[in-house]
Formats: structure tokens, sequence, C-alpha cells
């Protein structure tokens, strides 16, 4: 069964892992945005060298937790864009400011993003968690997988200052099997995080994110009222970063592979956690 979150915090691994699929200073909100410059070479498709904190210069942009067949029809940088609409087009969304600098989620290209996706799943702090361990190809299947599906998941690069740290899944969890597990509501929206390098782990950046993104989906998504995860209940540092970042503990939930937090941030309480 595929991720959690994994890197978010220290300890082992702050991983959050999913279900399988059916086809797949910020304790304030911080809601100011800018227009992210990202780097030519970042939005030309080329691989990025050693810009990014913990990632090696052979590295190009990757996400975390998945498998996915290298060559699969979808996966370009212009077909992700196109279609992940169920999501109000996650491309679309934008920065926002967070405390350690300007955050934005840029969907995953395949042929740029494999190697550093690849490298960051078989961090030892991350493979019991993600489960996605192996070569490129393992990781290229899971993420081929979510690129040629209908949308309902969307794999991102966490880039934060220009630098892509982080691996992000956005999706829709009433639309996963996951809400064959909870009283799901229509446009809940679920989030799976890995922090990619050792560098940026233990730093509190887990639940900063966390909270980022959960504040960009439920601005974007004006029918979303809930934000979703469900970390291992092994992973303790992934939990604490989820009660940071605003999410309430909602129930234990027993998901295939793993026995789940089910944590939940509500757009009535986040102002007010």
């Amino acid at each position: 069964m595929p991720p959690t979150d994994s890197g978010v915090e220290p300890g082992p691994t702050s991983v959050t892992r999913r279900p399988e699929r059916s086809g797949p200073a910020l304790g304030t909100d911080v809601e100011d945005t800018l227009d992210l410059r990202l780097p030519d070479d970042f939005l030309a498709g080329v691989p990025l060298g050693a810009g990014a904190a913990g990632v090696p210069p052979e590295a190009g942009r990757a996400g975390a937790a998945g498998e996915t067949g290298v060559g699969s029809g979808r996966g370009t940088a212009a077909e992700t864009p196109a279609r992940d609409d169920l999501l109000n087009r996650v491309h679309t969304w934008g920065s926002i400011v967070t405390a350690s600098g300007v955050f934005q989620l840029v969907p995953v290209r395949l042929e740029r993003d494999l190697p550093l996706i690849a490298r960051w799943m078989n961090d030892p702090a991350v493979v019991a968690f993600w489960e996605l361990a192996g070569p490129p190809h393992v990781t290229a299947r899971h993420l081929t997988e979510q690129l040629a599906g209908d949308g309902r998941s969307v794999p991102c690069l966490g880039v934060l200052n220009g630098s892509p740290m982080s691996y992000w899944e956005i999706y829709r969890a009433d639309l996963d099997p996951l809400a064959r597990r909870y009283p799901a509501r229509p446009h809940d929206t679920g989030v799976h995080l890995l922090i990619g390098g050792v560098a940026d782990r233990g730093r509190g950046l887990g639940g900063m994110l966390l909270r980022a993104v959960a504040d960009l989906a439920l601005d974007r998504r004006s029918a979303c009222a809930r934000v979703i995860a469900e970390p291992d209940l092994r992973n303790t540092p992934s939990i604490a970063a989820f009660l940071t970042a605003g999410f309430r503990f909602s129930a234990e939930v027993e998901l295939p592979g793993k026995r789940a937090a089910l944590m939940v941030r509500d757009r009535s309480l986040r102002h007010v956690l």
C-alpha cells in the first residue's frame, strides 16, 4: 500500500501513508500570496543541479510515495495541469508566504522529477512508510498511476524559495477508498507529505508547510470544508506536525497495510487552531 507523511518532522520519518487508490512563524494562517519566480531551468523541465537543500546534483525534481512506469502516456508538463480540475487546478493555486519564505506546489513532471523523487523514496527513514524503495521504475509506476488517472490525485513538488524540497499528493478524499473508512463529506481534500532533504527535517517545516497547504486548499476550493490526512499511528513525528498545523485528531482508522490516525483541519476552525 502506498505512502504516508514521511520526513515531516524529526524522528524515524515524518511520512503520511495513504490507502490504496481506486483509480488514486506560520503559527497563524498566512494568506498573502506572491507571484513566485522559479528558476528558468526548473520551468524548462531541465533537471536541477544542487539548488535544492539535501538534493544531489544529479537529481531532478521529484516527489515521494509511489510507483510509476516511465514512458507512460501521461506525465509531461502540459498534461498534468490540464487534468486536475477535480481539485480546482492545483497548478493555479499560486504561492503562499511562510515564515521560511515563499512556498508553492508545482505539479510533478515525470521526466524531470523522477530521479529526485526516487532518491527520496530510498531514504532509510522514508522506506517503512512509503514502501517505494528500489529502482526508479518503482517510483515511476506510482507517479504514472496518478498522472494517467482522472485528476483525483495530483502529485506535486513543494518548492520553497525556488528550491524543490518536499513531495506532496493532493487528492479528493471523498473519491478515494479512504471514504469508505470515515464519514466523508463532498469535496474533502486529502494531503500526503514527504520532506525530502534530511537537512530540512526536524526544523518545524512540516507543521508550517502543512498549515500553508491546508490554507491554500481551503482558499482555492470554496466547496471544500475540510482537509484530511491519515498518517500511520506509529509515525508520531508526523502526527505531531499535523497537530501543530491546526489539524485535530478525529479517529483511528484501519487501512490496507496500516492503522492510521484520521487528522482533520476544519474550515470553521482554521482561525482558531
